[in-house]
């Protein structure tokens, strides 16, 4: 594969703070060590720029070309937080800290773009500025959505912003990506309901919410069987039932929390319609009340059709056109990079992780064969994106 030489050159050095990070995993806005880490780096690198405190605890990194007078920038995205979940692997450099991994990657995303940085830094052969962002809270926090309300687009004048992600079952040195929507929009869903508590031996002296929050958790799933068209995508997952303190009561109250995915907004309009229906309708016919707080939260991530034949090209340039998949299906999994294409046109693509434990597993880690691959895929964008 034409990996870039002097890429092949540092992945020792890559590998090498990948795994420093995968030791010292940190959640959401608390990313305050792997921050520091990469304003350090950046900054030994020789970037024009390092501006920490972007979004809270963002750091976003400047390199100019030899020629600036394009007057392009490109933005180059990394997430950096980890997942509160125990690892169940064990390495050389095992997670230090109790329930906490990184079990998405992101450990390998802000590895790569810091090898892409220091390549860029060093060689510069590009006319335009390339930006580098690494962000915190991708986990559920919306950490591009605090970046960019931080002003980050105006302040550093970005024309297009450019993600990726690895995928764990796609073989190593294969990517994959396609136009419009790729990943799905994730809503909150929380369902209070309120009956009136009994002993469990005289349930007819009460309203058990039990019973009403599993007709509920029955009746959403309607939703998507029967009122979404067939051809288009939707998934309602209850995933949390909070019930009750003992074994002999019936509690007053249940709350039921989960989500609900869609790739269109017209099916993500009709799905917190038909919830709140079924929501309040069910409750009302066992006699009791339930109120649902629908909170929209990541958007649909959609590439957009001209830069993501650029990315795929580019990818074509590091794995082969062979390798490239341009019609990779949409996934139900929800990406906040969706609020930096929602600024600014772009594309996201997936790089193969080879046969790895799945996302979010305890099981997961990181392969560093993807490294050059990651890290050339940055660099040839760069440089195709802004030819010197």
């Amino acid at each position: 594969m034409p990996i870039v030489n002097r890429v092949a050159d540092l992945h020792a050095d890559i590998t090498a703070w990948r795994r420093d990070l995968h030791a010292h995993p940190e959640l959401l806005y608390d990313v305050h060590r792997t921050a520091a880490s990469v304003a350090a780096k950046l900054k030994e690198f020789g970037c024009d720029e390092v501006v920490p405190g972007i979004g809270r605890t963002g750091v976003v990194g400047v390199i100019r070309g030899r020629k600036g007078s394009s007057g392009k920038t490109i933005a180059l995205r990394a997430d950096m937080d980890a997942l509160p979940i125990e690892e169940a692997n064990d390495l050389p450099y095992k997670s230090t800290v109790p329930g906490k991994m990184h079990a998405c990657g992101h450990d390998g995303h802000t590895a790569m773009l810091l090898g892409a940085a220091r390549y860029l830094a060093e060689t510069r052969n590009f006319d335009g500025t390339a930006v580098v962002i690494f962000q915190p809270a991708e986990e559920g926090g919306a950490g591009a959505k605090a970046m960019l309300d931080d002003g980050m687009v105006g302040r550093f004048k970005i024309d297009e912003f450019y993600g990726m992600h690895n995928a764990p079952g796609m073989p190593i040195g294969e990517f994959g990506l396609s136009k419009g929507p790729m990943m799905a929009a994730a809503d909150f869903v929380t369902i209070d309901i309120e009956g009136v508590g009994a002993h469990a031996a005289r349930p007819h002296m009460g309203i058990d919410t039990v019973l009403v929050g599993a007709q509920i958790i029955n009746a959403l799933q309607s939703v998507v069987s029967r009122n979404v068209d067939p051809l288009k995508s939707a998934v309602v997952s209850i995933c949390m039932f909070q019930a009750g303190n003992t074994d002999n009561v019936l509690p007053q109250t249940v709350q039921l929390r989960g989500t609900a995915r869609t790739l269109d907004a017209g099916v993500q309009d009709l799905v917190e319609t038909s919830l709140h229906r079924i929501v309040e309708h069910t409750a009302a016919a066992y006699g009791a009340k339930a109120k649902l707080t629908y909170t929209r939260n990541y958007p649909v991530l959609v590439n957009h059709e001209r830069e993501t034949d650029f990315a795929s090209a580019v990818a074509s340039q590091i794995a082969g056109s062979e390798r490239v998949n341009t019609a990779l299906p949409p996934m139900m999994g929800a990406e906040d990079f969706s609020f930096m294409l929602n600024t600014r046109p772009g594309a996201f693509i997936w790089v193969g992780n080879g046969d790895s434990a799945g996302l979010h597993h305890p099981s997961y880690n990181f392969n560093d064969d993807v490294i050059p691959l990651g890290t050339s895929y940055w660099v040839k964008l760069v440089e195709t994106a802004l030819p010197a």
